[in-house]
């Protein structure tokens, strides 16, 4: 797997050569998802696909980062509920102190 430049060499590519930038994204990420279980592939690029339609959508990086902050937050909060309601509560028996 190709290793990840340090911060300040993604920031000055990103600023200097965008297309750059986002062919080295694109790498990185299918490495990934390669390297992931053949099961989950799918699952992850269908993921992958609606993170880059909302990074598409945004107007600018900040607003990306709103969007993909947003789009996380609904997840956890799905997955919050889905944990719930497969697991019912369970009640503490109390004993009585001799």
């Amino acid at each position: 797997m190709q290793s990840l430049p340090d911060f300040d060499q993604l920031m000055h590519l990103a600023a200097t050569d965008p297309q750059q930038f986002t062919l080295l994204r694109q790498r990185l990420i299918d490495q990934a998802i390669t390297q992931a279980s053949t099961a989950m592939q799918p699952r992850l690029r269908a993921q992958q696909s609606h993170i880059d339609r909302l990074i598409n959508h945004a107007n600018n990086p900040l607003h990306s980062n709103i969007l993909l902050q947003q789009e996380l937050q609904r997840q956890l909060q799905r997955f919050s509920q889905a944990l719930q309601s497969h697991s019912p509560p369970q009640q503490a028996k109390i004993l009585p102190f001799k």
